[in-house]
C-alpha cells in the first residue's frame, strides 16, 4: 500500500508539469546552523624529490618548498546545513558524479535553485560533499601519489550525458528531442566551469572518506549520482549499518555482485532519465545495474527502479538534477522517502 501511494503522488506530480510537482515552496530558508569540515585521509611520506624555489607574489620574497616529508592525502570536504524546523528523520547526503563536485546540487547552470535548496526547504539536514581529489577536498602530488588525472573537453559531456543528439552534436549545437537540460551557450559554459579533473586511482580513498563521513554523521539517506552511485553501493556493502535509504540517480556502476546480499536491509530507489535504453553506452550501464538490483532482490532486498518517461517526466539528461524539470524528479524522491517512514 505504501508503494502504491507514493507512485500515485508521483504520477500526480508529473501531470502538474516541470517545476510544479508540488505546491511551491519559496521565501527565506531558516537555518538552525551550518558549517563545514574535512574527514578521512591518510599520511604518505615522500623522499628524494627536488626542492623548489619560486616567487609567490609580485613584490614578495623568494620561497623554498621542500616536498619531502609527510603529506595528508585522501581527505574529503563536507558542508552541512541544518534547517529549522527539521523534518527529515536522518541526515540527507548528496553525492556527485565523476568530473564533478558538490556544486552539482547547489545551483543549476542557468541559475535556478538546486536540489540542496529543494530538500532544505522541506526540512532535511543536508550534507554536500566534494569527493576525494575534487574541489575543496584538495589535491595530492602527481604522479608521486596519484597518477595524472583526466580532463574533459567541452564536447564530451554534451554528447556523453545525453544532452546532444549523438556524435558531433556539440559542434552542431543540436540536442535530443524534448531535452530538458539548459543547453543555451551561456548555461552550458556555466556547467563546464564546474567540471574538474578525475583521478583514476583514488577509489579506495573515496570509499574510506565516505565511510568516515557517515561514521561522523550517523545513519543517513544517501542520494548519489552517476559515479557516486557506484561508490554508494560499495560503501553500503561495507557498512550497511550507516544507511537508512539509498537513492541512485543514473548510477554509472554497481556494487560487488558477490556481496549483493549485504544490501538487503536498505530500501533502494533507482532513477533514470530519457533516452537511456537507446544510448549504446548508457543502455549497457543500466543493464548492469538491473542485473545487480535483481541480485539484491533475490537476497531479500527492496529495489524500486523508476523510468522517468514512463511516469510522464520526459526529456531528462544524465544531469537530472540540473534539468528544467529537475524539481519534479526531486518531488518523486521526496514522496518515496516519506513512504519509507523517513519524513515527519
Amino acid at each position: 500500500m505504501r508503494i502504491r501511494g507514493w507512485r500515485a503522488l508521483a504520477a500526480a506530480a508529473a501531470m502538474l508539469g516541470a517545476g510544479a510537482a508540488e505546491a511551491q515552496v519559496s521565501g527565506p530558508i531558516t537555518l538552525e546552523r551550518f558549517g563545514s569540515f574535512h574527514v578521512g585521509g591518510r599520511l604518505v611520506e615522500l623522499s628524494g624529490r627536488p626542492v623548489r624555489e619560486y616567487l609567490p607574489t609580485v613584490g614578495g620574497a623568494p620561497l623554498r618548498i621542500d616536498p619531502n616529508g609527510v603529506h595528508v592525502v585522501g581527505q574529503m570536504y563536507a558542508r552541512f546545513m541544518v534547517p529549522a524546523p527539521t523534518r527529515g528523520a536522518v541526515p540527507l547526503m548528496l553525492w556527485h558524479g565523476a568530473y564533478l563536485t558538490g556544486v552539482t546540487y547547489e545551483t543549476t547552470p542557468d541559475g535556478r535553485e538546486g536540489w540542496e535548496h529543494f530538500f532544505l526547504r522541506r526540512g532535511w539536514t543536508t550534507y554536500v560533499t566534494d569527493a576525494v581529489e575534487r574541489g575543496r577536498s584538495g589535491a595530492a602530488m602527481s604522479p608521486e601519489i596519484y597518477s595524472p588525472p583526466l580532463h574533459l573537453p567541452t564536447a564530451n559531456p554534451w554528447e556523453r550525458f545525453r544532452i546532444g543528439d549523438g556524435a558531433g552534436s556539440h559542434a552542431r549545437g543540436t540536442v535530443l528531442p524534448g531535452n530538458q537540460f539548459p543547453a543555451d551557450q551561456a548555461s552550458y559554459l556555466s556547467f563546464m566551469r564546474q567540471v574538474v579533473p578525475r583521478y583514476l586511482d583514488t577509489d579506495e580513498d573515496v570509499i574510506n572518506a565516505y565511510i568516515a563521513l557517515l561514521e561522523r554523521t550517523g545513519p543517513s539517506v544517501v542520494i548519489a549520482h552517476s559515479q557516486g552511485g557506484a561508490f554508494a553501493w560499495q560503501v553500503a556493502q561495507r557498512r550497511p549499518d550507516l544507511f537508512r535509504a539509498l537513492v541512485l540517480v543514473e548510477p554509472a556502476g554497481t556494487g560487488v555482485m558477490a556481496e549483493a546480499a549485504k544490501l538487503r536491509a536498505i530500501p533502494q530507489l533507482l532513477v533514470y532519465g530519457d533516452y537511456v535504453d537507446a544510448d549504446p553506452r548508457w543502455s549497457v550501464i543500466r543493464t548492469n545495474a538491473r542485473r545487480f538490483s535483481a541480485a539484491v532482490r533475490e537476497a531479500g532486498g527492496t529495489v524500486e527502479d523508476v523510468d522517468l518517461p514512463s511516469r510522464g517526466i520526459r526529456g531528462n539528461s544524465h544531469m537530472v538534477m540540473m534539468d528544467r524539470n529537475g524539481d519534479a524528479v526531486a518531488a518523486l524522491i521526496q514522496d518515496w522517502l516519506a513512504a519509507q517512514g523517513l519524513y515527519r
